[in-house]
């Protein structure tokens, strides 16, 4: 029975400490994890909506063009007039990808 009130004396410093500990796992949700898990989306989504014909640029910095879309997550990227990689849709570079399109849309204007 006396270690029930030695619990119950030292309570109130543990609510501080789990309320700061709730606060961490917060903090760290919304500045690790909830952006982790949007740029996640935008990747999947960028790379469901490439079609043939695309500008596209690898994370390795290959630029090139794509030529096809093959069902076991890989795409056909032509380099340069008939010479052809295969690559992994993963490897393709968001930014870099956005970036040189924006860029080729600027020049058009």
């Amino acid at each position: 029975m006396t270690q029930s009130v030695i619990l119950l004396q030292t309570a109130p410093g543990n609510s501080f400490s789990l309320i700061l500990l709730a606060g961490m796992v917060l903090v760290f949700y919304f500045f690790m994890i909830r952006p982790q898990q949007k740029k996640a989306k935008q990747a999947k989504q960028f790379q469901e909506n490439m079609q043939k014909g695309d500008k596209i640029v690898t994370i390795a910095g290959i630029h090139g063009t794509v030529n096809k879309i093959n069902d076991d997550g890989t795409i056909m990227m032509e380099t340069s007039p008939g010479s052809y990689l295969k690559i992994e849709k993963s490897a393709i570079s968001i930014e870099w990808t956005q970036n040189i399109n924006k860029a080729v849309v600027a020049e058009k204007k």
